[in-house]
């Protein structure tokens, strides 16, 4: 009976945080969470999203066998200037799948990435409904890659910390990456 309870505890907490996300942009499901909370509620709000990890992606950039995926920053150009991903490519989070398709080698994969992924999501999924499937997003994102101490650049060169985004998404960035 006691596991039983539990379960059902559990699938309540899921649904509840599932209706918060698809209710908000995520910042009612940010209050007391951790980032691996917000890339489940993410994963759940896009299920058709493939996601990528921060160990896969740094597997495959490490790798110099394979080609390296187009790494696209979907965020505003203040938290990109702050610091991004080795390679990365602005784009506008509004933009359309046409206008990232026209920027993009279509024969090559693209991992899209913001701060905590759910921009980024949105836009795979707007690239896969215009039919390009070697899309993916980088689960946790940005903040998941700097708490783990992954490199960051920016025009001046390597950098360790990131835009937060606003206060409440910052709490999910480790504070010394924080840059403000």
């Amino acid at each position: 009976m006691r596991a039983r309870t539990i379960v059902a505890i559990a699938i309540a907490v899921a649904i509840v945080l599932l209706l918060l996300v698809r209710a908000t942009p995520l910042r009612s499901a940010l209050e007391g969470a951790e980032l691996a909370g917000v890339a489940a509620a993410i994963r759940l709000r896009f299920p058709d999203v493939p996601q990528t990890s921060t160990d896969e992606l740094a597997a495959w950039l490490a790798d110099g066998s394979r080609a390296a995926p187009q790494l696209l920053d979907v965020r505003a150009a203040d938290e990109y200037a702050v610091s991004h991903l080795q390679g990365a490519v602005r784009v506008d989070p509004d933009a359309s799948a046409a206008e990232v398709l026209a920027r993009i080698d279509p024969h090559r994969p693209i991992v899209a990435y913001c701060s905590v992924g759910y921009r980024s999501s949105v836009l795979v999924q707007r690239l896969r409904d215009a039919g390009f499937t070697k899309a993916a997003n980088l689960e946790g994102s940005i903040f998941a890659w700097a708490n783990e101490g992954r490199p960051l650049e920016s025009a001046a060169g390597a950098v360790s910390v990131v835009h937060p985004y606003d206060a409440t998404y910052g709490r999910l960035l480790d504070e010394t990456r924080r840059a403000w």
